[in-house]
């Protein structure tokens, strides 16, 4: 049997057969719909940033739950190439060097959302630290572009830097929960992480002797 064959990544399943059947290019928009499901986390009117959007399931799932008068922007290495609908914007770049500028054209967002994840080198400790770079980024975005109140889902390989992710959501919203989706593979390391109620930013004190 070839390598090929036994990489179940290749094979698509029950789940990636439903999600072409709803004209979604990857299984992965039923990840979002439970964690949606379980968080309440998306609703009409919503301001939205997806980053990792490609190939565009999430986005097209969040486009349909905010409706017409909700705004989304997807962000992705890849060109996202799924129609989003009037009241979305799709573009193409890197979202660990992109500025807060380019990302912030919606915001302040009422959720962020990061689907990121490394592209895999066969090191599964090399593959966990890019994983959780690419997540602190995304914790980065939501702390400096979420309204207070706002939430944030984000993939994470599961790994030792773990606690310090989790802890950086505690810090930064009332709630953090963790989430496997029934659709996450059996061999996948991913969980997501959610963070709910984004607490109010603390004022930056005054310079001393100001």
């Amino acid at each position: 049997m070839s390598s090929r064959n036994k990489n179940p990544y290749k094979r698509p399943d029950a789940r990636t057969r439903q999600a072409k059947a709803q004209g979604y290019p990857a299984r992965s928009v039923f990840k979002l719909e439970e964690i949606d499901r379980r968080t309440r986390l998306l609703r009409a009117g919503q301001r939205v940033l997806d980053l990792g959007a490609a190939p565009g399931s999430w986005s097209m799932y969040t486009a349909q739950r905010i409706g017409p008068g909700g705004k989304l922007l997807a962000v992705d290495l890849s060109p996202i190439q799924v129609s989003l609908g009037p009241s979305s914007k799709a573009i193409q770049g890197d979202a660990l060097s992109l500025d807060n500028a380019d990302l912030g054209i919606f915001a302040p967002y009422d959720v962020v959302l990061s689907d990121m994840a490394p592209a895999t080198t066969g090191s599964k400790l090399a593959d966990q630290a890019r994983s959780f770079d690419l997540f602190m980024r995304a914790v980065a975005v939501a702390e400096a572009l979420l309204a207070p109140g706002g939430a944030f889902v984000g993939k994470l390989f599961m790994s030792d830097d773990f606690p310090k992710a989790k802890a950086a959501l505690q810090k930064a919203f009332a709630e953090a929960r963790v989430i496997r989706p029934e659709g996450t593979r059996s061999v996948s390391s991913e969980v997501f992480l959610v963070g709910l109620r984004r607490k109010k930013p603390e004022p930056t004190p005054p310079p001393s002797g100001a």
